[in-house]
């Protein structure tokens, strides 16, 4: 039977690179790879077919001839890609594979590490006001963490003795076991992928290699730093399992609700209260500012509720800037409630005397309606 076309069995066209390639390959071997298909011969005759036409295209040598010759490029011992065993090109490609399609068992752990592992991240969450915020502060605080064992420097080990090389993985961290015609490569269960025993583990830190404190730290709270902003303590996370590394620390930033400022970016918004009589014939009031002082706004006759004032430069700081963001004041007219009896007649008064000169948005509007209505019965 004639051999099919090293394309047609990847599904790709000629023009197709490297990654078409590795990308087209992958999709197939796992679709037909026998773990999936037991029993299935069919699905092991395409498996070793896709395995031969990848080894045949993915190198450039050995595609070119192939291009040129077809199958006759490979046979009476021309470096066919069918031949006996994987090269180590071919071995990465399948545990690549094989990380997505067994999970966890076959993406652990490299070996020959010497057992030294990166500590974990930690995150810290804090809150602060928005003044606090805008000034700026430093504040201490104090973080459940582990660190280096002082007893046996971080090894595990007992002082004056040492981890050994693993006998079972020979200190690589991984074994290999035959699963049909295919090598599986695991993690050690013996060291659990470390490369390293330890006979006679610290009595401290019970042949971890790091103990738990709860450690103090000064942060440095930037003005103008903004909700959710993340800050990077390096080296401040937990310390490396024998010995590695330690992790770093994440400090998130909350911002609490303030009473009357609503913060966007560097600029603050309030919403102030004005009664009816100073919206209609002017006046003024006081508004703290995040700086501590105090500023006055100036109502002009007439304002309507939606008035925005804008202060400039009384907003946050802007992080690394020698720039502040604006204020903006929203005037909301507040109609007044539990009216007496000379109230109420005053403002009776005042209605009856009252023309659309007074009143000209709802005066415009309800002629609007009018008219609308008028037009309709038309």
């Amino acid at each position: 039977m004639a051999k099919r076309d090293f394309y047609d069995v990847l599904g790709v066209g000629r023009s197709a690179d490297e990654k078409d390639l590795k990308s087209a390959f992958r999709k197939l071997a796992m679709q037909y790879h026998p773990d999936r298909n037991p029993g299935d011969h069919e699905a092991e005759a395409k498996f070793k077919e896709v395995n031969e036409a990848y080894e045949a295209l993915k190198d450039p040598q050995k595609r070119a001839a192939y291009d040129r010759f077809g199958h006759a490029a490979f046979e009476n011992g021309g470096g066919g890609a069918g031949g006996p065993g994987f090269n180590g090109d071919f071995a990465q490609t399948m545990s690549d594979i094989f990380e997505s399609f067994f999970g966890g068992e076959m993406g652990g752990r490299r070996g020959g590490g010497g057992g030294r592992e990166r500590g974990a991240d930690l995150r810290y969450n804090m809150e602060i006001t928005l003044e606090e915020a805008f000034a700026g502060k430093q504040v201490e605080i104090r973080v459940p963490t582990s660190i280096t064992c002082d007893a046996c420097s971080g090894s595990g080990a007992k002082p004056g003795t040492a981890p050994q090389t693993c006998r079972t993985c020979g200190g690589q961290g991984r074994v290999r076991a035959m699963q049909g015609f295919f090598t599986i490569e695991r993690t050690c269960p013996t060291c659990q992928g470390r490369g390293q025993t330890i006979a006679d583990p610290c009595q401290k830190c019970a042949g971890s290699g790091r103990t738990t404190i709860e450690k103090t730290l000064t942060v440095n709270i930037p003005a103008g730093i903004e909700d959710g902003t993340r800050i990077r303590l390096a080296g401040e996370g937990e310390a490396g399992l024998r010995g590695g590394p330690s992790g770093d620390l994440y400090i998130f930033i909350g911002l609490k609700p303030h009473a009357f400022f609503q913060r966007d970016g560097a600029d603050v918004f309030c919403r102030v209260p004005v009664s009816m009589t100073t919206a209609a014939l002017g006046g003024q009031f006081e508004v703290p500012t995040l700086d501590g002082e105090k500023t006055k706004v100036k109502v002009p006759e007439g304002t309507q509720t939606g008035k925005q004032f804008r202060i400039k430069g009384k907003g946050m700081p802007v992080m690394r800037a020698n720039t502040f963001g604006d204020m903006y004041i929203q005037v909301v007219v507040e109609t007044p409630l539990n009216l007496t009896r000379r109230q109420r007649e005053l403002l009776e008064e005042f209605e009856r005397s009252s023309s659309g000169d007074n009143h000209p948005e709802s005066a415009g509007f309800f002629a609007k309606v009018k008219d609308f209505f008028d037009n309709l019965g038309g």
